[in-house]
């Protein structure tokens, strides 16, 4: 299955040389930080050019405005931002797999919170990539509600769950506490955190421990 990508970087320019590569790459890293720190909204061009220590015509070299090397940004991290994932097996320990799968989505999380939190802001004033961040999520519940799906099959989780409104829930509760425990900053332990989601998982797919 397809997952719809957060970014649209078929417009930007390659550079053509390994200069320009740098350059290029210090800009989306530049912009980055600006948005993390500031949020898109406040992000000005001539924020991203200070931190990236280069002139306003550099930038333009490369991209068209703030939203177009949003696009860049994203493309770097996307495949960092996971998603909750059930095993699509019953083989081997499902809690383990569970886990395992939950340690790796928090710890991505956590390591991106700041582009967590910015894609909310971005998501709230553009249509467009809201739609895109959307088809994203539903594509990863779709293909949750078909492990749950194969699992109830193999007798393994609860029969009477209906597949797809578990997978929206189950990986709705812990994208948002992610989003609370990251973007926000709170003070929970992260091994009671995954230990917390695993049970969590387990227990509404009453699956064998």
């Amino acid at each position: 299955m397809d997952i719809p990508v957060l970014a649209d970087t078929s417009a930007l320019r390659e550079p053509s040389t390994a200069r320009g590569e740098r350059t290029r790459a210090n800009l989306i890293a530049a912009a980055r930080r600006v948005f993390e720190r500031k949020g898109y909204l406040d992000a000005k061009l001539s924020d991203i050019t200070t931190s990236a220590r280069c002139s306003t015509g550099t930038f333009y070299t490369y991209f068209t405005d703030k939203a177009e090397i949003l696009q860049a940004v994203l493309e770097a991290v996307q495949d960092d931002m996971l998603h909750p994932q059930v095993p699509v097996h019953g083989d081997g320990s499902l809690r383990g797999q569970i886990e395992a799968g939950n340690r790796e989505y928090l710890d991505g999380y956590r390591r991106n919170a700041k582009m967590m939190k910015l894609l909310d802001q971005v998501a709230a004033i553009d249509p467009a990539f809201r739609d895109v961040r959307r088809r994203r999520s539903n594509a990863f519940v779709q293909r949750n509600a078909r492990a749950i799906g194969a699992l109830q099959a193999a007798g393994l989780a609860d029969p009477g769950l209906d597949p797809a409104i578990a997978a929206k829930a189950l990986s709705a509760m812990v994208s948002r506490l992610a989003f609370h425990t990251f973007c926000f900053e709170e003070e929970i332990d992260f091994e009671m955190l995954v230990r917390t989601c695993t049970d969590l998982w387990v227990n509404a797919l009453r699956l064998p421990r």
